[in-house]
């Protein structure tokens, strides 16, 4: 098949791109650096122009309150052009319990996008997929000092990009399911244990303060952004990723 990846030279998407071809397929990657604007809209047509799938990984780069318009703007033109090209399947990347988080606007922006994609005239998959790995730092870094780290109980179960990026390929190569498939890491950790086993792992002195009205997560209640019951659980564990080692495939 040919695959366009919008978003296809981000963390996620060049591994998705690598997957998909290793696998046989034409997977182009798009984004700006490439002259595809999902904004504009200038360079959609030519690169979805024959494609049998559309995955997108594009973000909003800001997740604040225009986020909403970042996701209906962008996800009108890809749809657009997608019909156009007699594209039969479009793939977005989510987020586990995105509609249970109503207080944080990037959330209620993710919701959105889900909602255009569900709304329009294309087959599609929506893998949701729990928090990266690879976003740990950032988290620390929101309400970090000199010496300390504030970070919240929230429950978490991370999941490597890794594997996120093996989920999509997988969903992108199969029959659109007009649904969502959910992922997420084997392990549910507090926030606040995360951050010191992330601290310890990197020989950071600093300390961990458990406070929950710290950060993003704080508005987080409850489990809500755990893995259902069906979801389907990766294989890399937290520590493992934080030493550098994956399992080997069986």
């Amino acid at each position: 098949m040919k695959i366009a990846v919008i978003g296809g030279t981000g963390m996620i998407g060049s591994q998705v791109v690598e997957i998909l071809n290793t696998a046989g397929h034409e997977a182009v990657p798009h984004s700006l650096s490439t002259g595809v604007d999902i904004i504009s809209g200038k360079g959609l047509t030519g690169a979805l122009a024959g494609a049998d799938v559309v995955v997108n990984l594009t973000n909003s780069p800001t997740f604040d309150d225009a986020s909403p318009a970042f996701f209906r703007t962008s996800m009108d033109n890809l749809l657009a052009a997608s019909e156009k090209g007699g594209v039969g399947h479009f793939v977005i990347l989510s987020i586990v319990g995105v509609d249970q988080v109503p207080e944080l606007d990037y959330y209620r922006a993710k919701v959105l996008q889900e909602a255009v994609l569900e709304a329009g005239p294309i087959p599609y998959s929506i893998v949701r997929a729990t928090q990266f790995m690879e976003f740990m730092e950032a988290a620390l870094s929101w309400t970090a000092d000199a010496d300390t780290v504030r970070l919240p109980r929230t429950p978490l179960q991370p999941i490597a990009a890794a594997d996120v990026a093996a989920a999509v390929a997988e969903v992108a190569m199969e029959t659109p399911v007009n649904g969502v498939l959910d992922i997420a890491g084997p392990d549910v950790y507090p926030l606040d244990e995360l951050g010191r086993l992330t601290l310890a792992a990197r020989s950071d002195g600093r300390s961990v303060v458990t406070d929950d009205t710290a950060g993003m997560f704080a508005a987080v209640h409850g489990d809500v952004l755990l893995a259902p019951r069906d979801a389907r659980i990766a294989p890399t564990h937290y520590t493992d990723w934080l030493l550098g080692t994956r399992p080997v495939p069986a």
